[in-house]
């Protein structure tokens, strides 16, 4: 009883210490993407104005990559890393780990490179959480939950989603449910939360209104857009692999150099657009308050990013893959329902009034989801996190199917989830 006592109050502790330093993380790259479509505006109206933004992100990226080579396991996701030590198969992050990986996520992120925040955020959390296990004299089995918990409220916090962040800790990282994970979890979730709201404010991260429900004979299309992401995810997770591996090959290149080179790549698409880098909460929030865009800007969107994250990534640099993810979900999601209007005219009018615009918001909501479930192989997570960053539970239906659609056809392709891949690479000492 003590034992479980004293473990929440140090993982309670800890989540409030992780709260205030995701929301300054994410306070951080709020400013940065503001900065970033500045500098975008002031590129297109100055003469050799594009060097600019190419130089920038370059700078940012070879930036980030010479802190990795200070502090390696700064590097990627770190979500990996989080799940290697719960097997037992690296040793809780020491400290050094923390500043390494916010410095590091916001010059990379912040620069512009197509990478998630969550990476980081839950990297940071499960640290602080290992930190002040060893602080207080845990055991080493108390320390390795401490870090897990903390990794959840890692994730709550890049998203402002508790149970999303809780629900990952079960899901992804121990595939198991015991007592002292689930309370010393929900403590630091709630903590991390409360506090990063003092920063970030306390609201849904996506302001969405609320579309009528799917009819049931509309289900059907869910499910052939499910499979279809299913085959989307694996060709993503495919690239992200494979895009590693490239870089490994060249490792006679510095790594500051590879990452300058593929920032300088990035930093050209973000002279292009500004929404086509970044972690891409602008582009999401566009799609789902149905801005007008164009389908061959859309299908340019879809291109440039699905080929970006994965280059970003394997630049060594911190950061994540959820968010972007998200956003090429949404656009999938957008797209399948113009094509639907498309090729059905009279779908969308069968729907109601404004059957188009919520068919539209619908499947991007749906393809959030189905495409962090096709990547990450977590689909409870992945509903979870898109129902708490909307708001929305109208589609809550079609979210389930499509995720079950993606999940098997992502496993029939034979691809791996994302993360588990990760870890083998990051225990074979790969990239």
């Amino acid at each position: 009883m003590m034992r479980l006592l004293w473990l929440s109050v140090i993982a309670l502790i800890a989540g409030a210490a992780a709260g205030f330093v995701g929301g300054a993380f994410r306070w951080v790259l709020f400013h940065a993407d503001t900065l970033r479509a500045t500098i975008s505006e002031w590129a297109h109206a100055t003469p050799g104005g594009f060097v600019v933004p190419v130089l920038l992100t370059a700078l940012a990226a070879a930036a980030a990559a010479a802190i990795v080579r200070l502090s390696p396991r700064s590097s990627g996701s770190g979500i990996q890393d989080v799940e290697a030590v719960v097997r037992g198969e690296a040793e809780p992050p020491p400290l050094g780990v923390l500043p390494a990986r916010f410095i590091g996520g916001a010059l990379a992120i912040g620069g512009g490179l197509v990478l998630g925040r969550e990476g980081p955020t839950v990297h940071m959390a499960a640290t602080i959480g290992a930190s002040a296990g060893r602080a207080t004299r845990r055991s080493s089995d108390d320390i390795r939950v401490l870090q897990t918990a903390l990794s959840g409220a890692g994730l709550a916090v890049a998203f402002n989603a508790p149970i999303g962040g809780a629900l990952f800790v079960f899901e992804e990282v121990t595939k198991r449910i015991q007592l002292r994970t689930v309370v010393a979890t929900l403590a630091s979730v709630g903590a991390a939360v409360a506090c990063a709201r003092l920063i970030t404010g306390d609201r849904p991260d996506f302001t969405v209104v609320e579309p009528a429900s799917i009819p049931l004979f509309a289900l059907p299309l869910v499910l052939i857009f499910g499979v279809l992401i299913g085959a989307v995810g694996s060709a993503y997770s495919f690239l992200v692999i494979g895009f590693l591996d490239i870089a490994r090959r060249l490792r006679q290149i510095p790594a500051t150099v590879r990452a300058a080179c593929i920032g300088a790549i990035v930093g050209g698409a973000l002279f292009l657009d500004p929404l086509t880098v970044g972690g891409g909460d602008a582009l999401t929030q566009a799609i789902l308050t149905g801005h007008a865009i164009a389908l061959p800007v859309l299908v340019m969107y879809i291109v440039i990013r699905f080929i970006a994250g994965p280059l970003s990534y394997a630049a060594g640099t911190p950061g994540g893959l959820f968010a972007p993810l998200l956003a090429l979900g949404a656009l999938f999601g957008l797209v399948f329902s113009r094509l639907v209007d498309i090729l059905v005219p009279s779908f969308a009018a069968s729907l109601g009034p404004n059957g188009s615009r919520d068919f539209a918001i619908t499947m991007a909501v749906v393809g959030m989801s189905a495409l962090f479930a096709a990547v990450v192989r977590a689909p409870l997570t992945g509903i979870a996190l898109i129902i708490e960053m909307t708001a929305i539970t109208s589609a809550s239906i079609p979210m389930i199917l499509a995720a079950v659609a993606a999940v098997i056809m992502a496993t029939a392709l034979r691809s791996q989830p994302v993360y588990e891949s990760l870890r083998h690479l990051m225990i074979d000492g790969k990239p």
